[in-house]
């Protein structure tokens, strides 16, 4: 099974696990603080899905994967970067790459780079990775199809 492998969360009272999110879709935005394309397109759209969306419906989490500038990003930067941008959804820090520079969830879920939007089913199963820019309506009805799924 999929699993997320964080070393800290910020923006929430307790660790957080993808069972925590098990009966609604799951939006994960995969990102650096440092990444342009990050911080131009995928938080950003992240953020307008917190609120597109009703909370019970869908959740929107952040994964914070550091591959490069390593000493650049640590998470006392990542918390005034979320304070700056004003991200309130929670965000994991991945752990470290058991081999290579990739972190462990990026590695794990074989993931290219940042910015990177993956959307879980209900059931906890990946359902979509969008590697870069995904446009906001093709994102929209994606999500649509998957809370449709189990409406019955």
């Amino acid at each position: 099974m999929t699993e997320l492998h964080a070393q800290e969360w910020l923006n929430t009272d307790q660790p957080l696990t993808l069972e925590s999110f098990r009966g609604k879709v799951l939006a994960v935005e995969v990102f650096q603080m440092l990444c342009p394309g990050c911080v131009s397109h995928g938080l950003p759209q992240a953020m307008r899905l917190t609120t597109t969306f009703p909370a019970d419906k869908l959740a929107v989490i952040g994964l914070h994967s550091v591959f490069e500038h390593h000493a650049a990003m640590t998470p006392v930067a990542l918390r005034a970067f979320l304070h700056e941008y004003r991200i309130r959804f929670p965000v994991a820090v991945d752990q470290p790459g058991t081999s290579g520079p990739l972190p462990r969830t990026m590695a794990e879920w074989q993931l290219e780079g940042t910015p990177t939007l993956i959307l879980f089913d209900r059931a906890g199963q990946m359902r979509a990775r969008h590697f870069g820019q995904v446009s906001d309506l093709a994102l929209g009805a994606q999500i649509m199809g998957l809370l449709l799924e189990d409406a019955e």
